[in-house]
């Protein structure tokens, strides 16, 4: 039997009566523990390096019996050989990424032999000739060029079959050091880069453009109705007096202003929030001769246009000029009733300039303006050289607007159900489609479709933030979160009175 130790009030406990402090062990306790760890530490070691030393040294065959099946294995596209076992050549150089930055590139084009500027498989396009001499000059990789999104490609302004462009303006993301006479290099004479600038990398050549320019030249015997288009050597003779251009530059100005424009295009009523039209300006800005005949100039700005507006603009006032139809309908044109319009030959309507005012008072301080005046000279060369002669070939030899304003006589600008389809005085069928005045917020229906598809998101993200307030019950407050009709979510709020 142990021994058994009876505590009694104000005995002391067993350590007290051995002399032992509190808290503290012997020294013959610490000494004792302290040598049995070393020892078992030291055994340990000795044991663990005896047994590493005896164990002998597998061969790699033994170890490893077959690398295919173990973790070991290589994956597949780490494996040098080919598939004839012959082992792959290593490349000499890493793959070195290019670093590449949003640009803004200005060209010039003679669109007569094009298929308009955006591209279109099977047809020859703009853009297509343009990716090709990027592709050729390495600026883009051949994902780039069949897939154009992947650089962020944005043209300002879509021009169509047959229509030209002096200074057209396109984004996308190219390397730093580009060579514009390496891109012109892959190019045919009638597409000319100009120039090429950095801009912010949220840049947009179509978005951050408040404004653009087009030209139309026509010659100057269509304004004036005495004369006869049938005869050639009278068309050349004529010569427009001073007269006849302040009536002209007076019926221009009836278009200046936000006004409505359903009847200057298709498929739009007088309601339509998308057929209000800005117009900056619209008068006639110069007037030259040309292998004996004379031209005039139009020049037409405003932010932005709808199918066939410009063109149809310029038919109406021919028609006010030559006094076929009353002055007064420039007033009725932009009311609710509905007026067939004349449709001016497309010949001689081209893309002038794209504005970027807004832009360059921005960023002018970090970023070259998008004025290009650098360039200017090059510019007007080029227009001359390339657009112009083309202009005048087709109304002197083609005779575009005679045979046009021959068809304009007998114009009807009264509705009616069972009336023909109106031709534009071309004498092919297919040159209704030469239209550029092409609204660049009408891009097309996969946009269209795309933006509305994001309004709705954001319509049934604001239905969750609702939800999720209700949830929060602020005082006062109750939230009414209406069904989803016609694609679109309505969110509304009512705050009860307390």
């Amino acid at each position: 039997m142990g021994l058994v130790v009876k505590r009694t009030p104000g005995s002391h406990e067993p350590w007290q009566n051995a002399g032992i402090t509190p808290g503290r062990r012997s020294l013959r306790q610490r000494v004792t523990t302290r040598l049995y760890r070393h020892d078992t530490r030291r055994r340990t070691q000795l044991r663990h390096i005896t047994a590493m030393e005896a164990a002998p040294e597998p061969e790699s065959d033994k170890f490893v019996p077959n690398k295919n099946r173990t973790r070991f294995r290589k994956r597949q596209w780490e494996d040098n050989t080919k598939a004839n076992g012959a082992p792959e050549e290593k490349r000499d150089k890493p793959f070195e990424r290019i670093k590449r930055k949003k640009m803004a590139m200005l060209l010039g084009y003679c669109g007569v032999d094009y298929y308009g500027m955006q591209r279109n498989p099977g047809v020859r396009t703009i853009e297509e000739d343009l990716l090709k001499a990027l592709l050729e000059a390495k600026y883009i990789n051949e994902e780039d060029f069949n897939t154009q999104q992947n650089t962020q490609f944005q043209r300002s302004s879509r021009t169509d079959k047959g229509v030209s462009a002096s200074r057209q303006v396109v984004s996308l993301k190219l390397p730093l050091e580009v060579s514009v006479e390496e891109i012109n290099k892959g190019l045919p004479e009638c597409i000319r880069v100009f120039d090429v600038k950095r801009v912010t990398n949220k840049f947009n050549s179509k978005c951050k453009c408040n404004a653009r320019t087009y030209s139309y030249t026509l010659p100057t015997f269509a304004f004036e109705p005495s004369l006869s288009v049938e005869s050639g050597d009278e068309r050349k003779r004529y010569r427009i007096s001073a007269d006849k251009m302040q009536q002209i530059n007076s019926v221009l100005g009836y278009y200046k202003g936000t006004k409505c424009y359903h009847n200057f295009t298709e498929k739009k009523h007088f309601q339509d929030p998308s057929a209000s039209r800005y117009i900056m300006g619209f008068s006639i800005d110069k007037v030259f001769v040309e292998s004996d005949m004379e031209f005039a100039v139009l020049l037409v700005k405003g932010q932005s246009f709808m199918l066939h507006q410009i063109r149809k603009m310029i038919g109406l006032t021919i028609a006010v000029c030559r006094g076929l139809v009353d002055i007064s309908i420039m007033d009725k044109v932009f009311g609710k009733e509905k007026v067939m319009i004349p449709t001016a030959p497309g010949l001689g309507l081209v893309l002038d300039k794209v504005h970027y005012d807004r832009y360059d008072t921005k960023f002018k301080d970090s970023h070259d303006s998008l004025t290009w005046t650098e360039v200017e000279d090059t510019v007007q060369k080029f227009t001359h050289e390339h657009i112009f002669p083309n202009i005048i070939k087709g109304e002197i030899q083609d005779e575009s607007m005679a045979t046009w304003l021959e068809k304009l006589k007998g114009h009807s600008y009264e509705p009616s159900d069972d009336a023909p389809v109106e031709k534009d005085g071309e004498k092919d069928d297919t040159d209704d489609e030469q239209d550029d005045d092409v609204a660049e917020d009408e891009e097309n229906n996969t946009d269209k479709v795309k933006d509305k598809n994001e309004e709705v998101s954001e319509k049934k993200n604001e239905v969750c933030e609702v939800k999720d307030e209700k949830n929060s019950e602020k005082v006062g407050e109750k939230n009414e979160v209406s069904v989803e009709k016609n694609g679109v979510v309505e969110v509304r709020k009512k705050v009860s009175e307390t």
